[in-house]
């Protein structure tokens, strides 16, 4: 079961913390050429590679690789009533949530004849990953789609791997959630070389490249969205789940249990970390969590997650303790379990989510909290963010100057093109400001 961490009496430096905090191994290196390979081959080929991939990763390639509107249709006329309310009420609060992610267009008057715009424009197409594997997710639709649509992308390709089980089609719970929101543009693909395809395109089966690629997947749609970086824009290379939760002798060690292992649920790498200062309390949720592990649906995936080094009990001397070992630790999902949560909640800087006090756990921020699920996972909170609608907008800056406004810094353009050595940007503007005073 999980290990324990004695950090008490530690280092607090971030160098220290760094080197304490578990972890688990998530280098791209060993798949940047596999990946390299498999996006060079679809460039290459177009949709003959793609096949030849599906074939050799997935069992089988679908016989169409974009879906047929029948398909879309189909798929959303058999989803299971109670999945249909689910999804309906997870589009509903994520849209709201997306909506408030908009910043308004805002007007700076510098002075007479002197304005400049700022404006959020949504990039024009973007192409969605939804993985496959151990899961079927759904949910990663809701949380993909509903933030491109708020921030008014016109044009959406979704890709998801395709499934022996169903045909090498696309999971057919996955094409309703797609048709649930109006997408109609869906590809049985998975993979880098996916990956591959939205970035580059597939002329032949009418896949244009897109602007922007989100959503999670294995370390190989990881090493591709690297390498396509620059050639589209990307949200950000997905690891393994995290759970950091902060308790201390006032938590419920039985709901904290349920919360490790609910991450450590999705897979034998995910990370599950619990951080306190109280001694009981983990020794209490070492007990529920062996409970509580030996009887879930997915044990044997738990219990590798819960062994694996990238999960632990930490102990630490105090609360800032802790905040300094999670704000260094960066996790996907924080939950927080203290008895003065208003007290730490304004130091802890570092984290994709935050979840506060016992009825708010990560699950919840899975499905219907409102909250986006696509994070930023393996440190990368430290300096990204949670998918939202901001990821499709660009900022541009709209410059506006008269004849007024322009004489009055003419000068100033002369001077510092001068000291620059570039004389013609003060000629451009002298040609405009000549003979006035």
């Amino acid at each position: 079961m999980m290990r324990v961490l004695d950090l008490r009496g530690s280092d607090r430096s971030l160098a220290g913390l760094l080197s304490s905090v578990p972890r688990a191994s998530n280098d791209l290196s060993s798949a940047l050429d596999v990946a390299s390979n498999l996006i060079a081959d679809v460039v290459d080929r177009g949709e003959a590679a793609l096949r030849d991939q599906a074939t050799k990763f997935d069992g089988g390639a679908p016989e169409s690789f974009r879906v047929s509107e029948s398909e879309m249709s189909r798929a959303l006329a058999e989803l299971d009533p109670r999945v249909r309310d689910g999804l309906e009420e997870a589009i509903a609060r994520v849209r709201k949530v997306s909506q408030a992610q908009v910043p308004p267009s805002s007007l700076t008057t510098l002075g007479p004849g002197a304005v400049v715009e700022q404006r959020w424009v949504p990039v024009s197409r973007v192409g969605l990953y939804v993985p496959g594997g151990k899961a079927v997710y759904p949910s990663s639709v809701v949380m993909n789609v509903v933030p491109a649509q708020v921030a008014g992308v016109s044009s959406i390709a979704l890709v998801s791997p395709p499934q022996r089980e169903f045909g090498f089609a696309v999971h057919p719970t996955v094409l309703a959630a797609a048709a649930l929101l109006g997408i109609d543009e869906v590809y049985a693909m998975g993979g880098a070389g996916a990956v591959g395809a939205l970035a580059h395109g597939v002329p032949s089966i009418g896949l244009d490249p897109v602007d922007v690629i989100t959503g999670p997947g294995n370390i190989f749609v990881a090493a591709a969205k690297r390498l396509v970086r620059g050639i589209v824009g990307i949200d950000s290379e997905a690891g393994p789940t995290e759970i950091l939760i902060i308790a201390d002798e006032s938590a419920d060690a039985d709901l904290v249990a349920a919360d490790l292992i609910s991450q450590a649920e999705h897979d034998s790498l995910a990370a599950a970390v619990l951080v306190t200062d109280s001694v009981d309390l983990a020794d209490a949720v070492q007990e529920r969590v062996r409970v509580r592990a030996a009887g879930t649906s997915h044990a044997e995936r738990v219990a590798e997650a819960l062994d694996g080094p990238q999960s632990a009990t930490i102990l630490v001397d105090d609360l800032a303790h802790a905040v300094a070992l999670s704000n260094a630790y960066a996790p996907e999902h924080l939950e927080v379990h203290v008895t003065d949560t208003e007290a730490i909640l304004p130091q802890l800087t570092n984290a994709g989510a935050i979840f506060v006090g016992n009825d708010a756990p990560v699950s919840l921020g899975d499905y219907v909290a409102g909250s986006n699920h696509v994070l930023p996972t393996l440190g990368q909170a430290r300096f990204s963010s949670a998918l939202g609608a901001y990821t499709f907008l660009r900022a541009q800056q709209v410059i506006r100057y008269d004849a007024e406004g322009l004489a009055t810094v003419a000068h100033h353009v002369r001077a510092l093109s001068d000291a620059e050595n570039l004389p013609a940007h003060g000629d451009a503007v002298d040609a405009r400001t000549e003979g006035e005073d």
